[in-house]
C-alpha cells in the first residue's frame, strides 16, 4: 500500500498510478460561545472520497454518500438533525468526478464538472487541503511559504514519529502574515482602518492546524489519517474580553486502496484555478435571511404594493425585513425586469417612490443602466434623480468596468437640468473614484481625468462654480495623480498664479484632505509650503494645518511650525493652531494616539511653549475644538471636531464646520460633517453692527435689521452663504443661498403681496383640506468581511444597518375674515385648523458571524429593531397681532408607543431546501435554565444572572394620561466576559403613552397661551433670563425673604405672559394656570410668577418673586413659596458680589429654607448612602495629602463662594448640610484641579476647592 511516497532526503509527495484511494471524510463547524450553557448552530457534512490518477500528475476526485446535518440548539440538550433534501442537492453536484493535479505534495489547478457550482468546488477545495503539506525528512522543525485554502501563507511543520513508528507531521498555518490572503472586504471603502486599534487589541483571531498521521511503507507511505483545527475568535469590542467563537474540525480517515479496474469517463470539464479558496461574486447571499430566488418579479411586485399599503397611516416595524428580501429579489433581475416594473409602478406615485428606494441596492451594472435610461428619457423629477443617483452610485459595487459607465453620466443633457442634479452627480462620481482606489492599486488616471478636464476648463473659463464643483469633486476622489492640477488653483505655489475667489481657493486646499493619506509626503511639501507664507489668506493657512497633521509629520516638522508659530502675528492663524495643537495632544482617539506617542514630546512641548503668548486667546479669534472618548476593552471611541475659521476681526467666520467620528470593529467610520461659509453675511456685518448694545431689546433688533437690509448691496455673484454636508468623508451636498433667492422669498413673504404670492395658493391648499405622505427606505450601510474556512466555506461576518421613514400629515384651515386684499390680514385674522397625521421610523441592525452561502446559512446572529411613532391630532385656534394661541387635544384612549428598542442574540440556522423552517434559538436560554450547574474547563460553575424588568410612569390623573418608560434584560455571564456580556441576551426598552383614569371624565385638554401685551413691556433679554433664573429657582426650590412685593397687588397688573393648561369634561375645568408679571422700579427689575391649580376645591399654589438690582446685576434675590395659597412652605436665595478696598473679588450665595427635608428625599439618602460622595470625602482628601478642617453650618442652609485667588485662579467654598444620611449636594470634581476637603463633627461638610483657570 502506498499512499504518500519519500524519495531521497526530502518527501515528495504524490499519489500512486493505477491505485484508487478511498477515504471517509467528516466536516464539522459550529458558531457560539463556546459556553455549554449557551446555544449554538453549525452543520457537519459526511461523505466517503475515492482518489484516482488519469495520468501520471493528473488525478481525479469522486464524492459519494453525503450527509448534510443541522445543528441548532444548547450543546447536550439538542442533537444535530439531517437535512434530506439539502444532502440529496448538494450530492448530485458532487458525484460527478472532479479533476486536480498533484505533484511533490502539492495541489496544482483543479476542473469541475460544466455547471457546479463555486460553492462545490470550494468544498472539494477543503478535502484537497489534506494533501497540501510538504515534508522534510531532514528537518524536525522547518518554516515555508506555501499556498493553502487561506492564501500564501506561513506554514510551521514539526516532524515526530510515535511508538507505532508512523510519521506525525504537524503544520501549522499562520494566517495573520499572508501575502496574498483569501479575504474580501465590501462596503469598507470609506472607512479606514484603524492600525492604532488593532496594536491595542484584535477583533478577530485565528489559528488553523493540521496533524498528518502517515504510515511507513516499502515504496514511502500513506496517509493514515488527518485531521484539522480552526479557531476564530470574533468581537465587536475587544477579544480579550469575550468573543463569538467559530469552530471548524476536519477529519480524513484512510479505508483502503485497491488497483483501478477500469478509468472513470468525465464530461465537459471547466478550470477553477489553484487551491486558494475563490469568493463567490454573489450579492444576493444576504446572510440575514433566506428564501427562494426563482421567479423574482411577481414577488417584487407583491413587496412593492405591500409596503406601499402598510406605511400610509404607521410605519409597520416589520417594514424592514420586507426591504431586505426586495433588495435580495432585485439582485437577481436583470435589467429587462428592472425596466418592465418601473412601466408598471411609473404612474402610482406611492409605488413609484418605494421602487426607486429600493432599486439603488441593485448595486453593479444594472442599476446604472436603468438609471442611464430614466436620465436620458428625462422621466424622472429633479428630486427623484438626485435622491436616487446619489445612493446607487455610493452603494455600488468596486468593479472597473463601473466606472466607465458612470462617466457616461457627466455628457447627459439631463444631468445638467437642475443644479441639485448635477452636483450630484459630478460629486458622486468623485465618491466612486475614491472606492476604485481604495481596492485597485496603482489606481489608473484615465479614472479621475473627467474631473481634472472639467477643473482646468473651468478655470480657463474662470467660472467660479465650475471651478468649485470640480474641487470638490476631486477632494472626494482622494486621486494623487490630481495634485498638479489642484495647485494650479493654491495661492503661492502654483507655477503661474491666478487670482482666484476665496472660495475656489478653500475648495482647492480641501481637495487635498484624502490625498493626505495616499501621498502623505507631497502634501506635506505642499502645506509646508502654503502655510510658511504669511500673505497666504489666513483661511488657508488654517486649513492646510489640519491637513498638514492627517499627514502624521515628523517630530521635526512638527517643531519647525512651533517656531514658525512663535513669530506668528495673524492672531487668528496662532488661536487655531494653539487650540488645535492643544486639543489633539489632548485626544484619546485612537487615529491622534500620533500626538500622544511618537511626536508626544514635541506636541507637549509646543503648547508649552506657545501657551504663554496665545492661550489667552478668546473665541473672537479662530478655534479648533476636539472632544472625544477611546476604550481600550472596547475597541470603541467616538470623536467630534469643531473647526471655527476666521481670517479678521468680522463678527461672522470665515467657515464653521463640525463632524463626528466613530470608532468600531478596527475601523474609524467618518459620521456627517457639516460646515458653513457666510461669505456674503460676513462681508455685509463686517467687524460689528452700529447701534447695537448687547440688550436683545428693541433697539438691538432695529440695528440688526438696519444692516441686513442692506443686503441688496451685495454683488449677485457672490453667495450670502454656502452650507455643504460630507458622509463618511464623501462630500454629498453643497448648496449656495444667493440673493436672488433672498429677493423671492422676501417677495413672497411680504405683507403687502396678494395674488403674485405662492404663500395665497398654500392658503387655499389649506382651506380645501390639504394630504402629504412621504417614506424613504435607507439601508445606511451594508458592511461584509468574508474569509475562507479549513472546510472550504466562507466564513462571514456582516453588519446590516436598514431604516424606513414616513411622515403624514393631514390639515384644513379657515381663516376669518379671509384674506382679500393683501397677506398682511393673516397679522389680525382668526386662523384656526385641523391636523392629524404622524411620524416615525423603524430601524434595524444584523450583525451576521456565520457561514454564508447560496445552499445554507448558520451562524450567530444579533439582531435589534428600534422603531419610532408619533402621531398627533389637534385643532388650533391663533390670533398673531392679539398673540393669542390655543390647542385642543382628544383625551388619551389607548397606549401608544412613542421609542422602543428590542434585540437578541440568535444561534440561526437556515436552508434552501426549507426556508420556512429556519431557525432562530435565543442565544441565552431562560433565565429559570441558567440555574442548571455548568461545567467549564473542568471546574462546575454558575453563571451570574440578570434579569432586571423596572417600569417608572408619570402619571396624570387631571388629564388622564402618563408616561412610562419599562425595560426588561436577560443576561447570564461570566466576569470574564466584560464587556461582551453587556449586549447578550434580551434586550426591550419603551417609552409608551398611556390612559389613567382622570379624576374627572376628560373630554379634551386645552392649552392656551395669551403673550397679549402687559403693562409694562419687557425686552427679550428680560424675559428670556427671567424664565431661565425662575425654571432654575422652580425645579431647586430657590428663594429669598427681601425684595419681593406682595402677590396681593397682583390683579392690578395685566400679566405679560399665560399659560393654561386644562382638562375639559366637567363643569369647572380642572388643570392648571401660570401668569408672568413683569414690574418694574426705579433701582430693581422686578418678575413674578404664579401657578395655580384649578378646579373645585383646589387651592394649591406656586409663588415665585425675583429681583435684580439694575446697578449691579449680579446682585441677586429670589423667594419661593408653595402650597395651600402659597403658604406651607418658602425658601430664599441671595447672590452678590464684593469687592472692597484691599480684599479679593467674590461672587457669593446663600439658600435658605424654612421646612425639614424629609420623606422620600430622606429616605433616598439613606438608600444611597453607600455610593454616597460624601463617604470619600476625608479618605480622598488623606490620599491626596489635603488639609482637614472642623466647621458648622446652619442645618437649614447652603452657602458658596468664588473668590479670585490670583490672576489666573479661583478658590471655590461649598458648604452644605445633611439631611438624616445623605449629603444635599453632591459634586463632580475636575481631574487637573487641586482640591481640598474639610469636614466637622456634626456632619456638616465644606468642599473648597482651587482651580487653575485653563490656558
Amino acid at each position: 500500500e502506498q499512499g504518500l511516497v519519500g524519495l531521497g532526503g526530502k518527501v515528495k509527495l504524490s499519489l500512486e498510478p493505477k491505485k484508487t484511494y478511498e477515504y471517509k471524510y467528516v466536516g464539522l463547524v459550529n458558531f457560539g460561545r463556546g459556553l455549554p450553557h449557551l446555544a449554538e448552530s453549525g452543520v457537519r457534512l459526511t461523505c466517503k472520497v475515492k482518489i484516482f490518477s488519469a495520468s501520471a500528475q493528473t488525478f481525479m476526485l469522486q464524492v459519494s454518500d453525503v450527509a448534510f446535518e443541522e445543528f441548532n440548539g444548547v450543546p447536550g440538550k439538542s442533537a444535530f438533525v439531517g437535512a434530506l433534501k439539502l444532502a440529496a442537492r448538494i450530492s448530485a453536484q458532487l458525484a460527478k468526478p472532479f479533476m486536480f493535479e498533484y505533484a511533490g505534495g502539492h495541489v496544482g489547478n483543479i476542473q469541475a464538472p460544466a455547471g457546479t457550482s463555486d460553492t462545490m468546488v470550494n468544498i472539494v477545495r477543503g478535502i484537497l487541503g489534506f494533501f497540501q503539506l510538504t515534508v522534510k525528512t531532514t528537518q524536525n522543525l522547518y518554516t515555508v511559504e506555501e499556498l493553502g485554502l487561506h492564501g500564501l501563507c506561513q506554514s510551521h511543520y514539526a516532524v515526530e514519529e510515535n511508538a507505532a513508528k508512523e510519521m506525525i507531521i504537524t503544520q501549522v498555518v499562520d494566517i495573520t502574515v499572508c501575502k496574498e490572503k483569501a479575504v474580501l472586504y465590501r462596503g469598507m471603502a470609506t472607512a479606514v482602518p484603524d492600525e492604532v486599534a488593532k496594536e491595542k487589541g484584535e477583533s478577530i483571531m485565528a489559528t488553523v492546524k493540521y496533524v498528518h498521521t502517515v504510515k511507513p511503507t516499502a515504496a514511502g507511505g500513506v496517509i493514515t489519517k488527518a485531521t484539522a483545527l480552526e479557531h476564530q475568535h470574533f468581537t465587536p469590542f475587544n477579544v480579550k474580553g469575550g468573543s463569538f467563537k467559530m469552530l471548524a474540525t476536519k477529519e480524513l480517515v484512510f479505508i483502503s486502496v485497491t488497483n483501478t479496474t477500469a478509468a472513470l469517463t468525465s464530461g465537459a470539464m471547466e478550470p477553477k484555478g489553484n487551491i486558494v479558496y475563490k469568493f463567490v461574486n454573489d450579492q444576493a447571499n444576504l446572510p440575514i435571511m433566506m428564501q427562494n430566488l426563482d421567479n423574482p418579479i411577481p414577488r417584487i411586485v407583491e413587496l412593492v404594493k405591500r409596503l406601499a399599503a402598510n406605511n400610509i397611516y404607521q410605519v409597520d416595524s416589520e417594514s424592514t425585513e420586507d426591504v431586505m428580501r426586495a433588495y435580495q429579489l432585485l439582485r437577481v433581475v436583470p435589467f429587462e425586469g428592472l425596466d418592465t416594473m418601473w412601466k408598471q409602478f411609473a404612474g402610482n406615485a406611492e409605488h413609484r417612490r418605494w421602487f426607486l428606494n429600493l432599486v439603488v441596492e441593485v448595486n453593479d451594472a444594472r442599476v446604472l443602466r436603468f438609471l442611464e435610461v430614466r436620465f436620458k428619457a428625462g422621466d424622472l423629477g429633479s428630486i427623484e434623480a438626485w435622491q436616487t443617483l446619489v445612493l446607487a452610485f455610493n452603494h455600488l459595487q468596486v468593479q472597473p468596468e463601473l466606472i466607465e459607465m458612470a462617466k457616461g453620466f457627466l455628457t447627459i443633457p439631463f444631468s445638467k437640468s437642475d443644479q441639485f442634479v448635477w452636483h450630484t452627480v459630478v460629486l458622486s462620481y468623485g465618491s466612486l473614484v475614491y472606492k476604485h482606489c481604495a481596492y485597485y492599486t496603482p489606481c489608473p488616471v484615465t479614472a479621475v481625468q473627467p474631473l481634472l478636464d472639467m477643473a482646468l476648463d473651468g478655470l480657463a473659463r474662470a467660472s467660479e462654480a465650475d471651478m468649485v464643483l470640480a474641487l470638490k469633486a476631486l477632494g472626494n476622489a482622494g486621486h494623487p495623480a490630481s495634485i498638479k492640477t489642484i495647485l494650479r488653483f493654491l495661492p503661492a505655489v502654483a507655477a503661474n498664479p491666478v487670482a482666484l475667489p476665496a472660495r475656489v481657493q478653500s475648495a482647492a486646499v480641501q481637495a487635498l484632505r484624502l490625498i493626505a493619506a495616499r501621498d502623505p509626503h507631497t502634501v506635506q511639501e505642499i502645506g509646508l509650503s502654503l502655510f510658511l507664507q504669511r500673505d497666504v489668506p489666513a483661511e488657508l493657512r488654517m486649513q492646510i494645518l489640519v491637513i498638514i497633521f492627517q499627514t502624521k509629520p515628523p517630530m521635526g516638522l512638527v517643531s519647525l511650525l512651533t517656531s514658525h508659530l512663535m513669530e506668528e502675528t495673524d492672531l487668528q492663524v496662532a488661536s487655531f493652531a494653539y487650540s488645535y495643537l492643544k486639543s489633539s495632544a489632548r485626544s484619546t482617539a485612537s487615529d491622534n494616539s500620533y500626538f500622544v506617542s511618537e511626536a508626544s514630546t514635541t506636541c507637549n512641548m509646543a503648547v508649552k511653549i506657545l501657551a504663554p503668548k496665545f492661550g489667552r486667546l478668546s473665541f473672537r479669534f479662530s478655534k479648533a475644538i476636539t472632544m472625544d472618548w477611546f476604550s481600550d476593552e472596547f475597541l470603541m471611541g467616538t470623536a467630534t471636531e469643531f473647526l471655527m475659521l476666521k481670517d479678521k476681526a468680522d463678527i461672522f467666520p470665515a467657515e464653521m464646520t463640525m463632524k463626528g467620528k466613530y470608532y468600531f470593529i478596527g475601523r474609524i467610520l467618518q459620521l456627517l460633517e457639516f460646515g458653513i461659509r457666510p461669505e456674503g453675511i460676513k462681508e455685509l456685518f463686517g467687524t460689528g453692527i452700529p447701534g447695537f448694545t448687547g440688550d436683545l431689546g428693541l433697539t438691538d433688533l432695529q440695528a440688526v435689521l438696519k444692516v441686513i437690509q442692506g443686503w441688496e448691496k451685495l454683488p449677485s455673484d457672490k453667495p450670502l452663504m454656502t452650507v455643504f454636508s460630507r458622509a463618511s468623508g464623501q462630500e454629498w451636498f453643497f448648496a449656495d443661498l444667493k440673493k436672488e433667492v433672498v429677493q423671492s422669498l422676501n417677495k413672497a413673504f411680504s405683507p403687502t403681496a396678494f395674488k403674485d404670492s405662492p404663500i395665497l395658493g398654500i392658503i387655499d391648499d389649506l382651506k380645501k383640506g390639504y394630504s402629504s405622505h412621504m417614506t424613504k427606505a435607507f439601508l445606511i450601510f451594508e458592511t461584509r468581511y468574508f474569509q475562507a474556512s479549513t472546510l472550504g466555506l466562507p466564513i462571514e461576518i456582516s453588519k446590516y444597518y436598514e431604516s424606513v421613514n414616513a411622515i403624514t400629515a393631514n390639515v384644513k384651515a379657515a381663516v376669518s375674515p379671509p384674506v382679500t386684499d393683501h397677506l398682511g390680514q393673516l397679522l389680525t385674522a382668526d386662523i384656526s385648523l385641523e391636523t392629524d397625521g404622524f411620524i416615525g421610523s423603524t430601524k434595524d441592525l444584523w450583525m451576521f458571524h456565520g457561514i454564508n452561502t447560496e445552499l445554507f446559512q448558520f451562524g450567530t446572529e444579533l439582531k435589534t429593531k428600534a422603531p419610532t411613532s408619533i402621531p398627533w391630532k389637534f385643532s388650533a385656534k391663533m390670533n398673531i397681532a392679539e398673540k393669542k394661541f390655543e390647542l385642543d387635544f382628544p383625551p388619551c384612549r389607548a397606549p401608544v408607543e412613542l421609542v422602543s428598542i428590542k434585540s437578541d442574540v440568535y444561534a440561526v440556522s437556515r436552508n434552501i431546501e426549507t426556508p420556512a423552517l429556519a431557525k432562530m434559538t435565543p442565544m441565552m436560554p431562560n433565565a429559570r435554565d441558567s440555574n442548571d450547574e455548568i461545567v467549564l474547563n473542568g471546574s462546575v460553575v454558575f453563571p451570574n444572572l440578570w434579569t432586571p424588568a423596572p417600569k417608572m410612569c408619570a402619571e396624570s390623573t387631571v388629564f388622564g394620561l402618563g408616561m412610562c418608560m419599562e425595560s426588561k434584560l436577560q443576561r447570564a455571564y461570566f466576569q470574564e466576559e466584560y464587556p461582551l456580556y453587556y449586549f447578550l441576551g434580551y434586550t426591550h426598552l419603551a417609552i409608551n403613552i398611556v390612559p389613567v383614569q382622570p379624576i374627572k371624565p376628560v373630554e379634551k385638554i386645552h392649552l392656551e397661551v395669551n403673550a397679549g401685551p402687559g403693562r409694562h413691556p419687557i425686552n427679550a433679554r428680560q424675559l428670556l433670563e427671567t424664565l431661565r433664573r425662575l425654571s432654575k429657582e422652580a425645579l431647586d426650590h430657590l428663594g429669598s425673604d427681601s425684595g419681593s412685593s406682595s402677590t396681593e397687588d397682583l390683579p392690578q397688573t395685566p400679566p405679560v405672559f399665560n399659560v393654561r393648561a386644562l382638562a375639559m369634561g366637567g363643569i369647572k375645568p380642572e388643570g392648571f394656570d401660570a401668569s408672568l408679571y413683569y414690574t418694574p422700579r426705579a433701582q430693581l427689575e422686578d418678575v413674578q410668577l404664579i401657578v395655580s391649580q384649578t378646579g373645585e376645591a383646589a387651592n394649591w399654589k406656586l409663588c415665585t418673586n425675583a429681583v435684580v438690582e439694575k446697578a449691579n446685576s449680579l446682585a441677586k434675590q429670589a423667594h419661593v413659596r408653595w402650597g395651600a395659597e402659597c403658604q406651607s412652605y418658602s425658601m430664599s436665595m441671595q447672590v452678590g458680589t464684593s469687592h472692597q478696598r484691599g480684599t479679593r473679588p467674590a461672587l457669593k450665595a446663600t439658600l435658605h429654607w424654612s421646612f425639614r427635608i424629609k420623606g422620600s428625599v430622606a429616605r433616598l439618602g439613606q438608600i444611597s448612602r453607600p455610593i454616597c460622595i460624601d463617604r470619600y470625602i476625608p479618605g480622598v482628601a488623606l490620599l491626596l495629602a489635603f488639609k482637614e478642617e472642623h466647621l458648622s453650618n446652619h442645618k437649614q442652609e447652603m452657602s458658596a463662594s468664588v473668590v479670585a485667588a490670583s490672576a489666573d485662579s479661583i478658590n471655590v467654598s461649598v458648604r452644605f448640610p445633611k439631611v438624616g444620611d445623605v449629603a444635599i449636594v453632591c459634586f463632580v470634581l475636575l481631574p487637573d484641579s487641586a482640591h481640598h476637603f474639610e469636614t466637622d463633627i456634626l456632619g456638616h461638610y465644606r468642599v473648597a476647592s482651587t482651580f487653575s483657570v485653563l490656558q
